[in-house]
């Protein structure tokens, strides 16, 4: 993987820096979106700037496809293209029951769990073409397979993630770029609530749930290994068992 190129979305939360922080320990330049935290970007950029490295994080409106664009475009200039996609953006709702939920809430979900990463993805295809061993990972949940608890709209959006996965798998074989998926379940993050932790850690067989280093693990698994084509990779710590 050393010497390749990579664009992640969301670059500057928990998974999002987990991920960023291994590529770059594999040798992998970054490009990273971030959208408010640009102190946070910045400090990411100064922690893995070394040698030829190039690591570069660009404030992206994700519902934006002007911004996007501008984004890859900068980032396909300092690299040459791109090797590996990370769609990993992903909010939740406000609300929880349909009744709650207004229709401006649904669209904010879905624009930036579902058309944000079709909008990249469009987008950055161009970049990738004709680069040996490219592949994406799109980065859904649990709870598009399970409904989970978190809303009609964060379930309907990680469920046609995972279908636009499988469908795109078989539409960019003959082109030689893999996709895959990856279905983390619930995270401990250093900003977890004791509550956080403690809830999700007693409903899991497994007495524990995934770190957000364990899933940066699992998306460079399906980035790295070209045996896996059209699959879900669960990374959940034993919080779902089949």
């Amino acid at each position: 993987m050393r010497g390749r190129s990579a664009f992640v979305t969301e670059g500057t939360g928990a998974v999002g820096e987990a991920l960023v922080r291994s590529l770059v320990a594999r040798g992998i330049n970054v490009a990273f979106t971030y959208q408010r935290n640009e102190e946070e970007a910045v400090r990411l950029e100064k922690d893995l700037s070394r040698g030829e490295m190039l690591i570069k994080g660009f404030q992206t409106d994700l519902r934006n496809y002007e911004q996007i664009a501008a984004s890859i475009v900068s980032g396909a200039a300092l690299f040459g293209g791109y090797d590996y996609l990370v769609n990993n953006v992903g909010i939740v709702g406000d609300n929880t029951l349909i009744l709650d939920i207004d229709l401006e809430e649904w669209q904010q979900v879905l624009e930036t769990n579902l058309t944000a990463p079709y909008l990249v993805t469009k987008c950055i295809l161009p970049y990738m073409a004709g680069r040996p061993g490219a592949a994406i990972v799109n980065v859904s949940s649990i709870t598009g397979g399970n409904g989970g608890t978190m809303g009609v709209h964060y379930a309907a959006s990680k469920a046609g993630l995972l279908g636009f996965t499988l469908h795109l798998a078989r539409e960019l074989h003959p082109h030689g770029i893999r996709v895959n998926a990856a279905d983390p379940g619930p995270a401990v993050t250093q900003m977890s609530s004791e509550e956080e932790k403690r809830r999700p850690t007693e409903l899991s067989p497994s007495g524990r749930i995934a770190t957000p280093e364990e899933i940066a693990r699992g998306i460079l698994f399906l980035l790295e290994h070209e045996c896996s084509n059209g699959k879900v990779l669960d990374i959940n710590g034993g919080h779902q068992m089949a």
